[in-house]
């Protein structure tokens, strides 16, 4: 379920509204004027986000050297 909120309601009642999320897992929207801006909702349990990231760290062979320019300009 998405609940949609306008900037002006979320402002007055930004608390109430993150205790909602925490307690239920409902996702709020906060629209401007009728527009989807920023969406708020509950963040997963530490395990599922390791879960999502395990495999995904390559091996650094010099983590202290940095980063070649031309190589981070290539990952932009």
């Amino acid at each position: 379920m998405v609940k949609l909120v306008s900037k002006s309601e979320a402002k007055a009642r930004a608390l109430e509204l993150f205790r909602l999320v925490e307690r239920t897992g409902v996702e709020v929207v906060v629209t401007h004027r009728g527009r989807p801006v920023v969406r708020i909702v509950p963040v997963a349990p530490l395990g599922e986000r390791r879960a999502a990231l395990r495999g995904t760290v390559v091996r650094y062979e010099m983590p202290e050297e940095p980063v070649d320019t031309a190589a981070w300009e290539a990952l932009s």
